[in-house]
């Protein structure tokens, strides 16, 4: 990924001339050291007969030292100024809303009605194909399953892991619920997953073959809770309501959907199912907000590592010259 090379803080160099500010601006220091002491300084004093004072000495710093103190200073600065590279923006998907699927895995989504293929399958393994198109597209929603027969479980989790929600979706088969179809305890169930949410968007998708079978939390009440709980629920019911054997009350979806402000479809096959979730997609359109993320590679320790090393670098120089002169002072030589 392409990298810009960027200066946080530009201000700092600002400082550059400090230094310079200071050594105008500000009295010299004055520090007492001790001098030789020669046993006939006394009698000098009274033959000269000039008077003591005191005296300084001014210690001259070579060009090299000046020029090392410099750099070292502007090395330092750079290091404050914050160097970094700079990548491209990165879009993140932020999760705007909750989803939950609350599918019908009673006894009659066994029947072997539909297509697929070609082939005859069950509902349930077709209403399983479809969906997991459907689950794929919602990348930007926190997806959460519910299965339901005779009664209601949490399959999965509000998570925008939507791998994950494939997964435990393929995990689930008919009559793992029991053998009956509770509607209103399917509902009541995703309520209570919306409660311990915190994200204000929810949307159900509700798909069931059956009538509601139960007599505990019927239907009706558990869509008013839902609508009080601001939760929009799409109805689809599984099947052909025309044809012998077909259980489906069309009336209750449609006044649940209703009730919380969705809507209500038929799927009469597996390619009308499909064309379902593609309206639901367009009535639901995958909105969520975009967090800029850009990549930061910080370089700072290269000025600061490089002014640490100039100084040291300079204290090696100055005790070897040092080191040098005592060792020709020893020889009888001057420097």
């Amino acid at each position: 990924m392409p990298s810009n090379f960027e200066i946080a803080h530009l201000w700092v160099f600002w400082l550059l001339p400090l230094p310079l500010l200071i050594y105008w601006l500000l009295p010299p220091l004055r520090m007492k050291s001790a001098s030789i002491t020669l046993p006939v300084y006394e009698k000098a004093v009274g033959y000269t007969g000039e008077k003591p004072r005191k005296s300084a000495l001014v210690k001259r710093k070579n060009f090299f030292q000046w020029l090392v103190l410099a750099l070292s200073w502007a090395l330092v600065l750079a290091a404050l100024s914050s160097p970094q590279l700079v990548g491209e923006p990165e879009m993140k998907v932020k999760t705007s809303r909750n989803f939950l699927i609350a599918a019908d895995i009673s006894f009659s989504m066994a029947q072997n009605d539909w297509v697929i293929d070609g082939q005859k399958a069950r509902r349930w393994d077709a209403v399983k194909e479809v969906m997991h198109d459907f689950i794929q597209k919602r990348q930007g929603d926190r997806m959460g399953l519910v299965f339901f027969g005779s009664n209601a479980y949490v399959q999965a989790p509000f998570t925008p892991d939507l791998v994950t929600v494939t997964e435990m979706l393929d995990e689930a088969d008919v009559g793992m619920a029991g053998q009956m179809t509770h509607i209103g305890k399917a509902i009541a169930k995703g309520v209570g997953m919306f409660e311990k949410d915190t994200i204000e968007t929810k949307v159900m998708l509700l798909l069931t073959d059956g009538i509601d079978s139960g007599d505990d939390v019927l239907p009706l009440d558990a869509a008013d809770m839902a609508a009080k709980d601001s939760i929009m629920i799409y109805t689809i019911g599984i099947g052909d309501p025309g044809k012998s054997g077909s259980d489906l009350d069309e009336r209750t979806l449609q006044d649940i959907a209703d009730m919380t402000h969705g809507q209500y479809f038929l799927a009469k096959d597996e390619s009308r199912l499909a064309e379902i979730y593609a309206e639901v997609d367009k009535l639901e359109p995958i909105e969520y907000e975009e967090m800029e993320n850009r990549p930061v590679t910080l370089l700072y320790y290269y000025p600061l590592g490089a002014a640490l090393g100039l100084l040291l670098f300079s204290a090696f120089i100055g005790s070897l010259v040092q080191l040098i002169r005592a060792l020709k002072r020893r020889e009888g030589g001057y420097v």
